[in-house]
């Protein structure tokens, strides 16, 4: 059976469980919503989105050097518990993700933390793209507007953490691992922030100013 991507988006509305695990649920149940449900269940990805109104207010801020020094990353991940704080698994995981930020270069965990100021420029440009471009020339509103979205999708896939594929999966996002996490742990996983060192960056305007 055919399964479509709004098939996918509806179990992943009711278990919460990420994208991939939703098509890999589906496709084992044939298409039957109920028995992909059954399945996430029993892997324990169904129950993560019930965990989301929970406090994780314990974890570490993991590091991650790179290049002999210059590139470095910490990142704050936070759990429910000391106990899965100190598990192997949340802490490979903490480290996987500060490595993840060394390479992909975020500038947001989440789409919320976007201004809306930088979505409405984005938005802008992405429509004179699409509006500058001779083969849109007769395309409806409601086209360039759709076309405007993709580019906009695309610019949060590339800015933003949690919408990132995974470096070391690229099937997989960072959003999914996350509910990978949060399933096998039965913690709400939150990644809460980040900095991303580059030796150098910066001084040659600085340098400029003060010049």
């Amino acid at each position: 059976m055919n399964i479509t991507a709004e098939m996918v988006r509806a179990l992943r509305e009711k278990t919460g469980a990420g994208m991939m695990e939703c098509k890999k649920a589906l496709t084992e149940a044939n298409g039957n919503e109920e028995q992909a449900v059954e399945i996430l269940r029993k892997s324990g990805l169904a129950s993560a989105k019930k965990r989301e109104g929970r406090i994780a207010a314990e974890g570490i801020v993991g590091s991650y050097i790179h290049m002999g020094g210059k590139v470095g990353v910490l990142v704050e991940v936070n759990c429910e518990t000391d106990f899965v704080a100190r598990t192997e698994d949340f802490q490979r995981f903490v480290k996987d993700i500060a490595m993840h930020i060394c390479a992909s270069e975020p500038q947001y965990v989440s789409k919320e933390e976007i201004p809306a100021e930088v979505i409405e420029k984005e938005r802008e440009i992405a429509r004179g793209q699409a509006l500058a471009d001779p083969k849109n020339a007769n395309k409806p509103d409601n086209i360039i507007e759709k076309m405007v979205q993709g580019r906009l999708e695309k610019f949060f896939t590339e800015a933003v953490l949690l919408e990132q594929p995974f470096v070391k999966d690229q099937a997989m996002t960072i959003a999914e691992l996350v509910s990978q996490l949060t399933g096998k742990t039965g913690e709400k996983i939150n990644i809460r922030r980040f900095t991303r060192y580059k030796m150098g960056e910066g001084l040659e305007k600085r340098s400029a100013e003060l010049a």
